[in-house]
């Protein structure tokens, strides 16, 4: 299989094991009736949106570059995160809600044991694919893989303090303390969908590789360039699993075509082989272009 197929499939696992959990916490929510177990519930309905989205994102940044997108579809990875992230934020906001309600008109929740009892074998099951999701995102250098993940993590954070704090619910009998819970879920909830929102504008708005991918790929110009001058106006931009860069090489006035050609290809070869999926382009330029600043070769 593929690292193509493997996303797609790794997409598709994620949306049936979403439903899965949903249809878990919903039947705890049922059992108890619990405002906090809903608020988890409702978390869950935007974790199996979320993994539509992510599906769908990840399929359509397989498609190859077109003549509508020459640079490719990767970026749909990133809008994808963005609309999690959004969704993340409304889920909060429905569940202050539902614990400012629930606050106002306090019940006890109904039959602990079962409810606690499935809640917490959904929690582990989120926990498993969670990690999953983010290991293999980071391994195909998918954002939305990785934010499917991250956000299932903080889903994991929340239902482990529902849990906990239901625990206390039934053993002082304060009926507020359930709303409480479900009010901290949301505040939760709102951190995670913020975090998720930035580093997905950071993508679309070109940000730059981290800074030691920046050193590799100067220490890769600098070893490889022999018989040029200089590199300058370097670079750096990533789009899903692509990382492109760019600058001009300074070479003398006197050189052939075909050797500062060479000397292109055997930078763009090794810069390849530090930088995982790398799309390079080289502005060759004569040595009155140089600007003595940049990588200085000779």
């Amino acid at each position: 299989m593929t690292t193509t197929e493997k996303t797609v499939a790794i997409a598709t696992a994620s949306l049936a094991i979403g439903l899965l959990v949903l249809g878990l916490k919903t039947w705890a929510w049922w059992l108890t009736g619990s405002v906090a177990l809903y608020s988890d519930a409702l978390e869950s309905i935007v974790n199996v949106v979320t993994a539509i989205v992510a599906l769908v994102a990840v399929r359509l940044a397989q498609r190859p570059a077109d003549a509508a997108l020459p640079y490719g579809y990767h970026k749909a990875e990133y809008f994808s995160a963005v609309v999690v992230g959004v969704m993340i934020i409304v889920a909060a906001i429905l569940i202050l809600r539902e614990a400012v309600l629930g606050f106002l008109n306090p019940e006890l929740p109904e039959a602990a044991f079962p409810g606690l009892l499935i809640s917490m074998g959904a929690t582990a099951i989120n926990v498993v694919w969670a990690l999953v999701l983010i290991r293999e995102g980071r391994k195909a250098r998918s954002p939305a893989l990785e934010a499917d993940g991250k956000h299932l993590l903080t889903d994991v954070i929340s239902t482990i303090g529902v849990l906990v704090g239901l625990v206390l619910v039934y053993a002082t009998g304060i009926a507020q303390l359930d709303a409480v819970l479900a009010a901290l879920v949301a505040l939760n909830i709102l951190w995670s969908g913020w975090g998720v929102i930035r580093d997905s504008v950071g993508g679309l708005m070109d940000v730059a590789v981290p800074p030691d991918t920046q050193k590799t790929i100067r220490e890769v110009i600098a070893a490889n360039a022999d018989g040029a001058i200089e590199a300058h106006d370097i670079r750096t931009r990533t789009a899903g699993k692509l990382t492109f860069i760019d600058f001009h090489l300074v070479v003398p006035g006197a050189m052939s075509v075909e050797l500062a050609h060479t000397i292109c290809d055997q930078i763009e070869g090794k810069l390849r082989q530090a930088v995982e999926d790398a799309q390079i382009t080289i502005h060759v330029e004569p040595e009155n272009k140089a600007k003595h600043s940049g990588i200085v070769v000779l």
